[in-house]
């Protein structure tokens, strides 16, 4: 009895610990340079070692990533960056990413976008450099940095969250705010009835 109460408060104990930090991995794809791809995370606590990077490069086989951290809340631009391929094992030379020793509890923004296509400014709503172009396949475009069209890429994106407590796919459509009215109403149309049939 003693052993199986040792082994439930260790459980307990690891559980409540891993809660507040996991893993997550999604991947998905752009169709043109001027895309961005956007993931909401959030931190529970305050951590000590968030580490969000991009393993999609695989040494040219698709697009060159930049990404940029934001705080939700605010929109501030919190970092950018191009390559950071150090961050795991699988990332190649242009991978992206950032690693952080601490950041404080709150909701999170994290982009990924196609190179050059940086965020100009210190605030989300200040957009990206490629905003209001005619967008330019992926797979048929000629990188700034290059003469020629040798450098057409592929156009997957992976992404890791690493030392966070929730994170959002950015592949899922958020519902607009008028279809979260309308579930609303329909769930409080239910429990209407359900009332009128206990009565």
């Amino acid at each position: 009895m003693h052993k199986r109460t040792l082994l439930t408060a260790a459980l307990m104990t690891a559980l409540s610990a891993g809660a507040n930090a996991a893993t997550f991995h999604f991947t998905g794809n752009i169709a043109n340079n001027t895309d961005v791809v956007r993931t909401t995370f959030t931190l529970d606590a305050d951590a000590t070692n968030v580490r969000i990077w991009t393993d999609s490069f695989q040494s040219g086989t698709n697009f060159d990533p930049i990404t940029a951290l934001w705080n939700a809340s605010t929109g501030s631009l919190i970092a950018q960056n191009d390559d950071n391929p150090g961050i795991q094992p699988g990332q190649t030379y242009y991978d992206s990413g950032i690693v952080l020793s601490s950041l404080a509890a709150g909701t999170y923004w994290f982009t990924i976008a196609a190179y050059a296509n940086f965020a100009p400014g210190p605030n989300y709503s200040d957009g990206f450099g490629y905003d209001g172009q005619s967008p330019i396949a992926i797979a048929a475009w000629c990188q700034p940095a290059s003469n020629n069209c040798l450098n057409q890429k592929g156009t997957e994106w992976s992404l890791w969250l690493d030392g966070v407590s929730s994170a959002t796919d950015p592949n899922q459509t958020v519902p607009e705010p008028t279809a979260l009215a309308l579930v609303g109403l329909g769930l409080a149309g239910l429990a209407s009835l359900r009332h009128r049939k206990a009565v």
